[in-house]
């Protein structure tokens, strides 16, 4: 029997993948800072009592947070290390979600990022936690497309 996704059928959040410049970019655990808000100004018009006028101004786009255990893979490290020494190598991507079949469903693609934060592992002999690393970037704007 064939299953069949529904437009309003709901999706997880825990399959995704992440590319950057086109190419897949080892698995991430985590991924913040799909976000976007438009700042407002207020105009409270004289005489008119009953509401304040809102006027869009700037939009923001938050930082993208990329958490991933530690690889041997020194690619985000490099990319962070080059920004930190006057190197600034702007990237474009995408974050990919997958539905329960492995079907790509949607993808939020930003644009001239740049890492501006890397953090390492916090390491503690006494737990068992894997060791993660992340990594902060920015970006001019997100651009969300629903696949078909």
């Amino acid at each position: 029997m064939k299953t069949v996704q529904r437009v309003n059928d709901v999706n997880g959040a825990f399959r995704f993948k992440v590319e950057l410049d086109g190419l897949l970019v080892g698995g991430f655990s985590e991924v913040t800072g799909i976000k976007s808000e438009t700042e407002v100004m207020e105009y409270a018009e004289g005489g008119l009592n009953t509401h304040v006028h809102l006027f869009p101004k700037q939009t923001k786009y938050p930082r993208i947070v990329l958490k991933r255990g530690m690889t041997q893979s020194s690619e985000l490290w490099d990319w962070y290390d080059g920004v930190a020494a006057g190197q600034v190598k702007r990237k474009s991507g995408s974050i990919i979600l997958h539905n329960h079949a492995g079907k790509e469903i949607c993808r939020w693609n930003f644009f001239d990022a740049y890492p501006v934060k890397w953090n390492g592992p916090d390491l503690n002999a006494s737990t068992g936690s894997v060791a993660i690393e992340s990594i902060e970037i920015v970006h001019t704007g997100l651009k969300t497309i629903f696949s078909k």
